[in-house]
């Protein structure tokens, strides 16, 4: 078979367990992002634009809408019979019993035999689940340039965000001599990206050993310190353009607000490196007689009847006569009933909001279930929910499932408190 010169394993799996019910019934990857997209798009993208044209998508927590959504990766032009995108699920091995993938190492070392069959000279591996665009044929013309056993993309930040990250220790030639996990007294701000390139026949030999003593085999811990142990080559490729990890409630809508500035410091609009996705035809959006639109990201086949400020809406959204959505994420396929006022809020997809509501107001009270994930102020409703008319629910609420009017005591959520119909977490 012809050797290829580079492919991409695109890791998928995560929960992202920080973004609380958005990831309930689906991988982060999965999560919509800028209200047409999915967070795995910008990866998938960035492949196609950098003229990658096989891509293994490793997936394990919840894959079913992510699955759904890459499908033969037709809107990437992935849909090849060599090559392509191909869905790599944790499988049962030689007769013996299923195992998970353990580490971000041990899912590639899983799939060894696909890569084989691939026959790269380089391997990319990439995270799913950052927004950011990347030209990774540049970053192959460093590693080729250095001749590098590993290249791996690292970001400056400030040494009071150092000790968060992995930080690379390189010299002025940004060759790695050291490398820190987390450290406490960080002494570069080279922070890794998760962003890789490995010389194959390196990576292989390195992962077949390290899974002999390391059964949740990690690049970080692991493959990247046993490379420079044994006096591999390691470079730094700087990256300087936006990047950005939407992990947290407030760093995803942060991220989405961002969109709607003038002069987005993320562009979506460029024609020069565009972001696919699969969006299947939608109808135009609407806009009532009486509506009113500021500053707002609103997609395909949305009806706008009321009012909408400083937010993201995805498609097929329904904003009744009235309602009032100010600096909010509406995901797509939702209903916001007449009269409702919306500050401050995430609302996922399919989901009902009654008529009559005010959601977002209050005092800022951590949520009592779970205050690292929800203490931001923003209340967060999740997928095919139902909330009943004639509600005020607090800030950093949490609501999930089919509820009903007696679920809301005097007909309110206090700020910090959630409503959650175990059912509805499948």
């Amino acid at each position: 078979m012809r050797k290829k010169e580079m492919m991409a394993m695109l890791l998928a799996g995560g929960q992202g367990s920080r973004l609380g019910v958005l990831t309930a019934s689906k991988a982060k990857p999965a999560v919509a992002f800028g209200g047409k997209y999915r967070i795995i798009d910008f990866p998938m993208s960035n492949c196609v634009n950098s003229g990658i044209d096989t891509v293994g998508v490793l997936t394990q927590y919840r894959p079913l809408a992510l699955n759904k959504h890459i499908g033969i990766g037709t809107p990437w032009d992935l849909d090849r019979k060599a090559g392509g995108a191909s869905i790599l699920a944790p499988y049962v091995k030689d007769g013996e019993k299923g195992q998970w993938y353990s580490g971000t190492a041990d899912a590639i070392y899983q799939n060894i035999a696909y890569i084989d069959e691939c026959n790269p000279k380089y391997v990319l591996i990439l995270s799913g689940d950052h927004i950011y665009k990347m030209d990774y044929a540049a970053m192959l013309d460093y590693h080729k340039k250095n001749n590098c056993d590993v290249t791996i993309a690292v970001l400056e930040v400030t040494m009071e965000e150092a000790s968060r990250f992995g930080i690379m220790n390189a010299d002025e030639n940004d060759k790695i001599y050291e490398f820190e996990e987390k450290p406490a007294e960080p002494k570069s701000n080279l922070a890794s990206m998760g962003i890789y390139i490995f010389t194959w026949d390196v990576l292989r030999k390195a992962l077949i050993e390290d899974s002999k003593i390391h059964p949740d085999s990690d690049f970080g811990k692991h493959i990247i310190p046993k490379m420079l142990d044994e006096g591999k080559t390691l470079y730094a490729y700087r990256f300087k353009d936006y990047w950005k990890d939407v992990g947290t409630i407030e760093s995803y809508w942060q991220a989405n607000m961002e969109l709607i500035k003038t002069l987005p410091e993320f562009n979506l609009y460029e024609d020069f490196w565009k972001i696919y996705t699969n969006n299947d035809y939608q109808p135009p959006q609407y806009t009532g007689e009486n509506a009113s639109v500021k500053t707002s990201l609103i997609s395909e086949g949305s009806l706008i009847y009321g009012t909408v400020e400083n937010s993201v809406i995805s498609k097929n959204v329904v904003i009744e006569e009235g309602a009032v959505v100010k600096d909010s994420i509406i995901m797509e396929n939702c209903t916001i009933g007449a009269n409702t006022v919306i500050e401050r809020c995430i609302i996922d997809q399919d989901t009902k909001i009654g008529a009559n509501i005010r959601m977002g107001v209050g005092e800022n009270i951590v949520n009592e279930l779970k205050p690292k994930i929800y203490n931001t102020g923003i209340t967060v409703i999740g997928s095919n929910t139902v909330v009943p008319d004639n509600l005020t629910i607090g800030k950093n609420c949490v609501i999930l499932g089919e509820t009903t009017p007696d679920m809301y005591p005097d007909n309110k959520l206090e700020s910090g408190k959630s409503v959650m119909i175990e059912e509805a977490i499948v």
